[in-house]
This record gives C-alpha cells, structure tokens and sequence, in this order.
C-alpha cells in the first residue's frame, strides 16, 4: 500500500516536470524575440502553432499506442505553452519598450541627446521602433526626450504640444523620457492634415 501511495505522488510529480520546464523555456525564448525583433507578434503565434501541431500529432501518436497515462504531461505542457505565448503577445509591446529601455537605455540617451536641437519647438525625438511590410501598414515608435514631463499628463489619443501628429499612444519610461506611437502610416512631420498639431 506504501509502495502504491509513493507511486502515484512520484507520477503527479512527474506529470508536472515537463509544463514547468516548458513554461520556462518558452518564457525565456519568446521574451528573447520580443526584445529582438519588432515583428514578434508575427513570430510568436507561428512558433506556436507549429509547435502545438507537432505535439498534439505525437500525442495521438501516443494514444493510438494505447499510452493515454502519457498523454497528460504533454498535455499540460501544450496549455501552458498557449498560455505563456498568449500573455507575452498581449503584453508584447509594452514589454518590448520597457526590456529595451531597461537594456540599452544608456546608448539610447546619448544618441538621442547629441542630436541638434529641434525646429518650431517640437521636442528632440528618434526613431525607436518600426514595422511594416513593404511600404504597408507602418508603424513607427518615437522615443522622445521631454525635459518638461508635458507628456505625462497627455489625455490620448489626441494633438499635443512638441509632437506634429495627434498620437495614439504615450508610453513614460521614466522621467522625461517617452516612447511615442504615431497612427499607421504616420511619421514624425508625415501627417494627414487634419491631425497635424496647430503650434
């Protein structure tokens, strides 16, 4: 009777090593493609997609061999791969700044800083991140120094004073400093009239 009890607790141990294991892995892989490409939210649901399909093809594999005890580690370790891949694409790009700022932060600064001031008052700004796929459906993000802390009291979307388009998103990552997403196919000075700012 001992020896049954001490086997089954060692099997549900079991049935938990490999989710854990591949709730790490894919954390730490996923968030290795967030920081380095801007295109994750692409990359992310292909990874996983195939990834789901090769594991539940073994999994009938297994229970066509009539191993269904097998089936339950891989199982739960497809669930908790979806629901790591799910959380870190939701939370993609804010996660993406802020890994980004939190690595290089001090290289960005310098960079952004040794640039000649402005024109018209606008605020001293970069490029920071873009996507797009031949000329479609752009997106850029503007990392924007903004010695005023204006940007922090911002109701979007909406036009504000030193940006020349109304913006979509203002994302502080620490004082004065801003990462700016223009509106789809939007650059800095690039903008339908009707949403250029009036200084």
């Amino acid at each position: 009777m001992l020896r049954m009890v001490e086997s089954d607790t060692a099997e549900t141990g079991a049935y938990w090593k490999l989710p854990l294991l591949v709730v790490a892995a894919s954390a730490v892989g996923f968030l290795l493609l967030i920081v380095y490409t801007a295109y994750f939210f692409f990359w992310i649901p292909f990874i996983s997609i195939i990834i789901c399909l090769i594991s539940l093809i073994l999994m009938a594999i297994t229970a066509i061999s009539k191993k269904q005890r097998q089936i339950i580690s891989p199982l739960l370790a497809i669930i908790a791969f979806v629901a790591v891949a799910a959380a870190l694409s939701a939370g993609g790009e804010a996660l993406r700044s802020s890994l980004r700022w939190l690595l290089w932060s001090p290289r960005f600064k310098a960079e952004l800083l040794a640039q000649p001031s402005p024109r018209n008052g606008e605020l001293k700004h970069m490029e920071w991140d873009a996507t797009g796929f031949a000329g479609v459906a752009n997106s850029t993000l503007y990392l924007v120094f903004d010695p005023s802390d204006a940007l922090a009291i911002v109701t979007l979307p909406g036009k504000v004073a030193g940006l020349p388009c109304e913006v979509p998103l203002v994302r502080r990552l620490e004082k004065h400093w801003y990462a700016v997403r223009f509106y789809t196919d939007e650059e800095w000075g690039e903008c339908p009239s009707s949403r250029a700012v009036q200084h």
